[in-house]
């Protein structure tokens, strides 16, 4: 028996363009208190897309502008401002709709400050689009662990049976926290590029895709096919050395399942790690091989960068 194919997805610049957000914050912020307009892109240059902590984003700001207000007073600011701002476009609502209707589990997997990141779920109305979801801070451990991965999992009813990871995949667009703990765990993943290249040189993504509906129409795709009519295609492994190649993508969107019956978020009763003793068919390596469906079109390659 197969366990139930699941979709792990992270939040910030994944499902939500959060750092749409952050610039419509910091330009707000510039305005309120009289700062200049222009040091909007220092403000984002600084944020690092929401990795740098807020500590440090804010505390450089207030050094900066010589701001008398506290550490508090910025920092809630910022979480009010932010949220406010934040938004699930309808295009990946869709995309949310068509993974349902093909049968697929959805969990989000977000790393943060559970507060924040639960509010951004809730506002936005995804938290009734998936069956569960995980963060960091109120799980004790953080992508790229596969602890996290394995919780989420857990939360969504799903058991860590020796092939759980065979029909699962992470779509994230930050490659140490989401391709790397995919990698980690032994899943398939998507990385968003966002005009990026990829940055690593010691693992890969399976695919690439250039924003969230593009990913998972990428994942329907690989991963709805039989066996007898697949078309193995080779990805060719970047040069020793060279980070920053073209990810290749499978194109074109599958025909979906029967609907599934959508089953409410369980807790995760303990936090045992699933014995990896059975054979590692799921994870991918540099050269890995997808498949796409004969219906689909052509394979070909999505420049990153």
């Amino acid at each position: 028996m197969h366990a139930m194919p699941l979709l792990l997805l992270d939040l910030d610049n994944t499902l939500l363009p959060r750092d749409f957000a952050f610039r419509a914050w910091a330009e707000g912020f510039l305005s309120e208190f009289g700062l200049p307009p222009g040091d909007l892109d220092w403000l984002a240059t600084i944020d690092g897309g929401g990795y740098v902590p807020r500590s440090t984003v804010l505390g450089a700001t207030q050094r900066r502008y010589g701001l008398d207000h506290s550490m508090d007073f910025l920092l809630a600011h910022y979480r009010r401002g932010i949220n406010s701002h934040i938004s699930c476009p309808s295009s990946h609502l869709e995309a949310l709709g068509a993974a349902r209707t093909a049968g697929w589990t959805l969990a989000i997997v977000s790393n943060g400050g559970t507060g924040p990141q639960v509010e951004k779920i809730r506002r936005t109305g995804l938290g009734a689009l998936v069956d569960g979801w995980v963060v960091s801070e109120e799980a004790g451990c953080a992508k790229p662990d596969p602890l996290i991965f394995e919780i989420a999992a857990q939360r969504c009813g799903i058991a860590l049976t020796a092939d759980w990871t065979a029909q699962s995949w992470v779509v994230g667009d930050h490659a140490p926290a989401d391709i790397a703990g995919a990698e980690a765990t032994g899943l398939r993943s998507v990385w968003l590029h966002h005009g990026r290249p990829w940055p690593e040189l010691g693992y890969r993504p399976t695919l690439s895709a250039g924003d969230f509906p593009q990913a998972v129409a990428m994942v329907l795709a690989a991963s709805t096919v039989p066996e007898r009519e697949r078309e193995a295609v080779r990805l060719p492994a970047a040069p020793a050395g060279a980070a920053g190649a073209a990810v290749p993508a499978v194109t074109g969107v599958p025909g979906g399942r029967a609907a599934r019956t959508a089953r409410a978020a369980r807790p995760v009763a303990g936090r045992s790690v699933a014995e990896r003793s059975a054979e590692k068919a799921a994870v991918v390596k540099p050269d890995p091989v997808i498949t796409a469906a004969t219906s689909a079109p052509p394979v070909t390659p999505v420049p990153v960068g």
